[in-house]
């Protein structure tokens, strides 16, 4: 039974149909988005998914989008145990997470064992925008990865890093760093790494030259994330595309775009899109300025070699 059915007889047909489709379950704690005209019916419709999935021990309104440099969605319990803090499991892998202090989103799931599986023995990473350090600890679990520096602004996502790190006993791999990841990089990782990760949409179009920096001279990996919202008609990862090329071929990087993708949709034309990024030469970067000698053309498979 899915939960609209569950609320036949609680709630009035017309507000059934309001109902959101999907929601979030993280560890024992699902979150919920109610439209407005049904915030009086939190409890009635809280009480319902509890009885549906018997796992889930606490249920959150979320009453606002994710913002701020911190990610943060501003929630508020429905249900169940008054408590912001679980446990999520995935690939193998524990995740511990305040979801009221860190930003954590199980829809990523997909994309951080994606990632892992391309990650070769010995490598060397940066992930530039950890969290929890879910894309981090993935990978140092289920690849061969030598070293990742696991970088993240927020006090509370680093907190619950350090203890994921250990709960999942990758300290040997996983490093975990507070700070800004533009600082950290210029101060003792440039040149130092095989592949970064980017995964915050809002910021990785700004980081980009220094995810750049990172990677050693020879080149190497860059996973970018952006969101991209269209007119009718436009494609998404075109648009991404054509405007991550623009700016790699300003700095004069030889790169190739091997794969390009929809994550997922956040919002009516509102799309997140995957980019891989293959540098095989960073020597020529030439931040802030400077063309490369030759134009890009495509997307998807070109590059300015």
């Amino acid at each position: 039974m899915n939960l609209k059915d569950r609320l036949t007889g609680f709630l009035e047909p017309s507000e059934i149909k309001m109902l959101y489709k999907s929601f979030d379950i993280v560890g024992d704690i699902a979150i919920l988005k109610i439209p407005e005209r049904l915030e009086g019916k939190g409890e009635v419709i809280a009480e319902a998914l509890m009885q549906i999935h018997r796992n889930v021990k606490t249920v959150l309104c979320q009453v606002g989008p994710v913002s701020g440099d911190l990610r943060l969605r501003e929630l508020r319990w429905l249900r169940g145990e008054k408590r912001f803090e679980t446990i999520h499991k995935e690939h193998g892998c524990l995740f511990k997470v305040d979801l009221s202090k860190c930003y954590f989103s199980p829809r990523l799931s997909y994309e951080r064992m994606r990632i892992a599986r391309q990650v070769k023995s010995g490598e060397v990473i940066v992930n530039m925008f950890a969290g929890v350090g879910c894309f981090s600890i993935i990978i140092a679990r289920h690849s061969g990865a030598k070293k990742v520096y696991s970088i993240d602004i927020n006090p509370a996502a680093i907190h619950y890093m350090r203890e994921n790190i250990n709960l999942n006993r990758v300290e040997n791999v996983v490093e975990a760093i507070l700070g800004d990841s533009k600082e950290i990089i210029l101060s003792r990782l440039t040149g130092a790494v095989d592949r970064v990760l980017m995964p915050l949409p809002e910021k990785a179009y700004e980081y980009l030259d220094y995810a750049l920096m990172a990677l050693k001279p020879t080149g190497g990996i860059i996973h970018y994330y952006d969101f991209e919202h269209t007119k009718k008609g436009e494609d998404p990862i075109a648009n991404v595309a054509d405007k991550v090329s623009k700016k790699l071929s300003d700095l004069g990087v030889a790169f190739n775009i091997s794969l390009a993708r929809i994550v997922r949709t956040v919002g009516p034309r509102w799309f997140q899109v995957a980019l891989d990024i293959f540098i095989s030469d960073r020597r020529d970067l030439c931040v802030g300025g400077g063309r490369g000698e030759e134009e890009v053309n495509g997307y998807i498979g070109m590059s300015n070699r």
